[in-house]
């Protein structure tokens, strides 16, 4: 496995082993999650899927149907 964690200050080691002990974790189990929500964050493709799955939700939360969305879409075309 090659080691990509480089040399951090010791402040930053120590604080890190510590939310590792405290979320039951080691600290390469840490690292490879903080990287991967990382890569996660900047993927321009994942947020636009995240961002669809929110607004979905909000819809979904609200009442608003498939069917209410696709008249919404004909009524706006409608209107050019």
């Amino acid at each position: 496995m090659e080691v990509i964690y480089d040399n951090p200050d010791s402040e930053m080691k120590k604080r890190l082993n510590k939310l590792a002990r405290v979320e039951g974790k080691t600290t390469s189990q840490m690292v490879r999650e903080l990287m991967e929500d990382y890569i996660r964050e900047k993927d321009i493709g994942t947020y636009i899927d995240n961002l669809w799955d929110r607004i979905g939700g909000k819809l979904r939360s609200k009442g608003i149907t498939q069917r209410d969305i696709n008249r919404a879409i004909k009524e706006s075309r409608k209107r050019r």
